[in-house]
């Protein structure tokens, strides 16, 4: 029979990368979890990773060992708090994925403010702009920004983006304002660069009641949002970005806002879990936090 330790301690060096780290969670030894997987492994009569001197990754079947490993361990989780009658109260471990700036701006406060309520609730925060499979990597929520595609989530929407094309005063004195969306090929463009795809991403706007899509020859290209409202900031080029990005500069003036009657209809933002799944305390508290995000991106709406 399979012992529950050994498919925790599996579970963490998954999570790890390596023995020595899953040890330093564990608070054991290197050799207690390598013992302890080699076990599972002779017990199973299958390999579960591939090993070198410094780290271990999965083969085939230990990836689908770690799928199953996550929704027991969840489920084993949840049964412990009804039996300790805690089923109602935040407690655990919440481990949440949250795209780099929205997440540092806007849902860090909320998650922030959790944990001061409940001190029994533990954070593992995951801050990237790159999308996760959250099944596969035990995460409770995740923020995503765009159109819901993936019938293993649930949706709840919290927000949403507004895009705004700028540039700054410096740049528009040298190089003029572009009167529409076609006069911007003429222009240099600051763009991101995907995570997922690594393709440029498309400049977005409505004309009249119709969408248009316009790809700008990039003249430069990040993989970070702050690093082009600052490029845009300095006069580089153009740049299209969330309002929460360069809110602050149009304030300050320090950006200028291009084609205001263009800007295309708003992204929606939504916190997803995986389905088929009890949504625990934990994330049902997060939830709640994040409610006035919805209402207050609809008062923004209301006032554009």
């Amino acid at each position: 029979m399979l012992g529950m330790e050994w498919l925790l301690t599996f579970t963490e060096t998954v999570k790890h990368g390596s023995f020595a780290a899953a040890a330093r969670e564990l608070g054991t030894t290197p050799s207690t979890v390598a013992k302890a997987v080699a076990r599972l492994e002779s017990t199973l009569r299958l390999r579960l990773f591939h090993r070198t001197t410094r780290r271990v990754t999965l083969t085939s079947d230990g990836e689908r060992l770690f799928d199953r490993c996550q929704r027991v361990i969840s489920e084993i989780e949840e049964l412990q708090a009804e039996a300790l009658g805690t089923l109602t109260r935040p407690c655990g471990t919440l481990r949440v994925d949250l795209p780099v700036v929205f997440g540092r701006e806007r849902v860090m406060p909320a998650i922030i403010q959790l944990a001061a309520k409940h001190p029994e609730l533990r954070l593992d925060v995951r801050l990237s702009d790159a999308f996760v499979d959250l099944v596969e990597e035990g995460v409770d929520l995740a923020i995503r920004i765009g159109a819901m595609s993936d019938s293993r989530l649930v949706a709840r929407r919290i927000a949403s983006q507004d895009w705004v094309l700028c540039a700054a005063p410096a740049y528009l004195d040298a190089q003029g304002r572009p009167e529409d969306v076609s006069a911007l090929a003429g222009h240099r463009a600051i763009l991101f660069r995907m995570p997922t795809s690594g393709r440029d991403q498309v400049w977005h706007f409505r004309e009249g009641r119709r969408q248009r899509d316009f790809r700008a020859v990039a003249h430069f290209r990040f993989s970070d949002g702050e690093a082009m409202a600052q490029a845009a900031e300095l006069g580089l080029g153009i740049a299209q970005l969330p309002d929460y990005m360069v809110n602050r500069q149009l304030d300050a003036g320090t950006l200028i806002e291009l084609l205001p009657n263009c800007r295309p209809p708003s992204t929606p933002i939504h916190a997803v879990m995986p389905a088929n799944r009890m949504v625990p305390a934990r994330v049902r508290a997060i939830l709640d936090e994040l409610t006035p995000l919805a209402s207050a991106s609809a008062q923004r709406a209301c006032a554009a």
